[in-house]
């Protein structure tokens, strides 16, 4: 009979492409991992992998395998996740990937609810850009992401995965105090696109997402500066380098010489929480996504100014 573990060690090699990468993965040593396979391989009677290079490659009988592992783990997943709904205890553990204004908008509150009302469940958090977040989420190193689409581009959930929706928030503009359009209620994008950007680094979501948006109004984009934080892109924007658009969740203060419009037409982020299919019945997701929608229905607007809400989207 084919042992689990080993089944699992073969498949991370396979995902991650090497058996250091693995052993990472799995949170055991390099050691553990080779043994595993060793194990493996006198218990198929296969050789499963060879070396190329420095690295290690999968042989045909390895591949056959691993096609079989993923199926074989994601029957166990699906049968943990319903014992965990049979019971109805929210324990365990559970990892949360989320972009840097949900990690600092949304998580904490979340993460304390969690922690107040399902002691016997340990939440992890990682900040990573959605692009990043996906694939491991699909390949079941992370268990729940925070994503993000926008109003004039969503995105497909790959095959595998399902998302709920957890708010939607309002982007406006940041601009230099001493631009010409800075003292206005409300600017068009169309009137900005020939300006110098600001934005995060290319490859990003946000970025991508701005080149494509300017491009849409028949304007090459000009991104002067890539940095990833909102504090750093403001700090730029203080300095009359450029604009920055400037969503209303995690937003950080405001520093002198920023001007915040209001963008027409409205850019609404849609934020999400994503998980595998398999997972779907287990408590912890159930708890985690209902702690993010609290989390959101509970923020107020910063101030007086109405234009910071968050908007928490309708239970599905």
């Amino acid at each position: 009979m084919l042992d689990l573990d080993r089944l699992r060690a073969l498949h991370a090699v396979a995902v991650h492409g090497s058996v250091s990468a693995a052993a990472e993965a799995l949170h055991v040593t390099t050691s553990a991992v080779s043994q595993q396979l060793a194990k493996l391989e006198r218990e198929t009677g296969h050789k499963l992998l060879e070396r190329s290079g420095r690295g290690v490659r999968l042989t045909d009988a390895a591949q056959l395998l691993v096609a079989h592992a993923e199926s074989i783990l994601a029957m166990v997943e699906k049968a943990e996740a319903d014992l965990e709904a049979h019971r109805g205890a929210v324990v365990g553990e559970l990892t949360i990937a989320a972009f840097p204004t949900a990690v600092r908008g949304l998580v904490p509150a979340a993460l304390a609810a969690l922690r107040a009302d399902h002691p016997g469940l340990r939440v992890l958090v990682r900040e990573y850009d959605p692009l990043e977040s996906l694939p491991l989420v699909a390949r079941g190193d992370i268990d729940l992401a925070i994503v993000q689409d926008w109003n004039n581009e969503p995105f497909a959930v790959p095959d595998g995965l399902e998302k709920g929706s957890i708010c939607e928030d309002v982007a406006d503009v940041a601009l230099p105090a001493a631009h010409p359009l800075a003292g206005r209620d409300v600017v068009g994008i169309e009137e900005l696109a020939g300006d110098c950007w600001i934005s995060s680094t290319p490859g990003s979501i946000c970025c991508d997402w701005l080149v494509r948006t300017l491009r849409s109004v028949e304007r090459e984009p000009r991104i002067g500066h890539m940095v990833y934080e909102f504090a750093s892109q403001l700090a730029l924007v203080a300095a009359g380098l450029g604009n920055a658009v400037l969503p209303r969740l995690g937003r950080c203060d405001i520093p002198p010489g920023v001007s915040v419009v209001a963008l027409r037409p409205t850019l609404i982020r849609r934020i999400y929480a994503v998980w595998r299919q398999e997972a779907a019945r287990r408590p912890a997701i159930c708890a985690a996504l209902d702690a993010l929608r609290a989390s959101a229905r509970s923020l107020q607007p910063a101030g007086r100014d109405e234009k910071t809400t968050v908007v928490a989207a309708q239970r599905p």
